[in-house]
């Protein structure tokens, strides 16, 4: 019997971890400090688990949070972990993540976490300990204006200064983070506000004055909506993270079949239609799939749901889609009509929005019967079979990239939940990995921040155990947060990296290659090629307390990512050693139309733009 199945033996033998005692609904009104009125009113909330570090300025919350037998806090080893790891525990539960850290240099190593979450809308409710109030604007020390710097950043953010607003305070920002287009919200409570005595009560009703967010569309928009997709020739339905967000991917389901359009998905919307599916495409945009990139360039009806038209999937913007007319739904409707105009704006949560226009496409079928797009789909299966995702065989006689990351996948299943990191191997992994099922895939999207991957998948393990996590990482990026091994180690949080390892920083190089001549400057890593590895990822995994295994041939790859998945009582960390000549393909280059998309280096582009 292996290490890993006596450990796992003799964890079955032991009793059950006893279950979290239930919250109560409501609190009367009792005596206690701010910080014990923080605590509490986490456990009102709803959250479980935290993510954090502490410091001066925060440290009187960590010492009820030690009496907490709700909440379990998991100690990072930096703030940025913290607040991907949050992050990654709501893109894999649904529920807002939590993180906790100290003022001044705490609550800025958050900064990007809570930008990234912004980007992607992601409900993460951040709490920052700040100094005490009548030492504000003295630059006492580890201040800094946190509630400033996060202003363009957050859905919401304040500073509490009076411990009687804690309660309020807390209850509003997991509201706010959860509804409407989810996001980041931050609250700064000064360390004199957790040390002084409050009555506290939970609060049962709240108005945000303002703050009203529109859920049920307009019956019009439906109504017109229903009326083009029925009559449409060239449909296409455009899937972006709104719908993975609102959790509407049964009702996009319905929608899909009934259409029969054809359907592309946004890499935060990955997973949401499986790839499996007849009418799914894949991926648009600078490396989508070419069926995915010339549906929306050919459609005379795009449906956007939940989707914002940015750069990355339109390429250059006044030559996108040119002669479809733009159905968009959203429920931010700051995003209808910022990028791209929109013919049928539709304001609303995408649940309610399928709600009601699936039974409304059926009526106009009945009406005017269902579409003919049998030539529609004639010309896409044929950009199917004439340009499939693949790859060469490599010429420097390491592995494809895009192989093992393929195998992960195939190996690891779909019930799986996959994370990666930025780069290369973020598209590589958004373009192979067999996706079935919503949230299955993640990754960072709009910030694209190297070193998400990583305490993402520690969070997303934490919010959801029973699932297996693989992060698949670069070696650039790993090297920014690998820290957060510890924690898993520690925290007995077993996840499984999967370093594509090509010793450089392969987006960048790839660039590098095809418009600066390829001039390489400062993209060697010299982690994998040649003599020296610096550093070795097997000895700093076995250092860390994580099992660390290598692979560089093809012939050990299915055994080592087989027995990866054999180990889950620990951390296991795999380092892949892949080509480095490898290039993410297809590609829109910046800056130019999507109809100049290239198949493959050297080749012109696929099709001439019609006007």
């Amino acid at each position: 019997m292996t290490k890993a199945q006596e450990a796992k033996a003799s964890g079955a033998a032991k009793a059950a971890p006893p279950s979290k005692p239930s919250v109560p609904q409501t609190v009367p009104p009792t005596e206690m400090t701010g910080a014990q009125a923080l605590i509490r009113s986490l456990e009102l909330a709803g959250a479980t688990d935290i993510f954090g570090l502490p410091g001066g300025a925060i440290m009187p919350a960590y010492d009820p949070l030690l009496d907490s037998t709700i909440l379990r806090h998991i100690l990072v080893r930096h703030e940025q972990g913290a607040g991907h790891a949050a992050s990654g525990y709501a893109h894999a539960t649904g529920r807002p993540g939590v993180c906790i850290v100290t003022s001044g240099p705490g609550a800025t190593n958050l900064v990007t976490a809570i930008a990234d979450a912004n980007m992607d809308s992601i409900p993460i409710v951040c709490v920052t300990g700040q100094v005490n109030a009548a030492s504000i604007g003295t630059d006492a020390f580890q201040e800094t204006d946190i509630v400033g710097i996060t202003q363009p950043i957050t859905k919401h953010n304040e500073i509490i200064t009076d411990p009687g607003q804690i309660g309020r305070a807390i209850q509003e920002a997991f509201h706010i983070a959860t509804t409407g287009r989810p996001g980041p919200v931050l609250i700064d409570i000064t360390k004199s506000a957790l040390v002084a005595n409050t009555t506290f009560s939970w609060p049962q009703q709240f108005e945000l004055r303002g703050y009203h967010p529109v859920l049920k569309p307009h019956s019009k928009s439906i109504q017109e909506a229903a009326r083009l997709l029925a009559t449409a020739r060239r449909p296409v339905l455009y899937v972006g993270g709104g719908v993975i967000r609102s959790g509407a991917w049964d009702g996009l389901r319905k929608l899909v079949d009934a259409s029969g359009a054809a359907v592309v998905s946004t890499l935060m919307a990955r997973g949401a239609v499986p790839d499996s599916h007849p009418q799914y495409l894949g991926m648009p945009g600078m490396h989508g799939t070419v069926p995915a990139v010339t549906a929306l360039q050919r459609s005379d009806l795009i449906v956007a749901l939940g989707a914002r038209f940015d750069d990355r999937v339109t390429g250059k913007l006044d030559s996108f889609a040119p002669h479809a007319t733009v159905v968009h739904a959203d429920i931010d409707p700051a995003e209808i009509g910022k990028n791209r105009e929109a013919d049928v704006p539709i304001v609303g949560d995408l649940k309610d929005v399928f709600a009601e226009l699936v039974p409304a496409l059926a009526e106009e079928h009945r009406k005017h019967g269902k579409p003919d797009l049998e030539g529609w789909w004639r010309q896409l299966n044929e950009l199917r079979e004439t340009y499939p995702l693949g790859y060469t065989p490599t010429d420097d006689g390491h592995m494809a990239p895009q192989h093992v990351i393929q195998r992960i996948g195939e190996i690891t299943g779909p019930e799986a939940i996959f994370v990666a990191g930025v780069g290369q191997h973020q598209m590589w992994a958004s373009q192979f990995l067999p996706l079935e099922r919503p949230r299955s895939f993640f990754t960072s999207g709009g910030l694209a921040t190297m070193g998400y991957g990583l305490p993402a998948a520690m969070g997303a393990k934490v919010g959801v155990p029973d699932r297996t996590v693989w992060n698949i990482d670069g070696d650039g990026c790993f090297q920014m947060t690998n820290q957060e091994l510890t924690t898993c180690v520690l925290n007995e949080i077993p996840i499984k990296v999967g370093i594509i390892n090509n010793s450089s920083l392969g987006m960048v190089r790839q660039w590098q290659a095809l418009f600066f001549n390829e001039r390489y400057s400062h993209t060697d890593l010299n982690t994998g090629h040649g003599t020296r590895r610096i550093p070795d990822f097997v000895r700093l995994a076995e250092a860390m307390g994580c099992v660390g295994l290598r692979c560089e041939s093809e012939d050990e790859l299915d055994a080592t990512i087989t027995k990866a998945n054999e180990i889950d009582d620990q951390p296991v960390v795999v380092d892949f050693t892949v080509s480095r000549n490898a290039m993410v393909w297809p590609m829109v280059a910046a800056g130019v139309s999507n109809d100049e998309i290239q198949y493959a280096r050297g080749v012109a582009p696929v099709f001439e733009r019609e006007d």
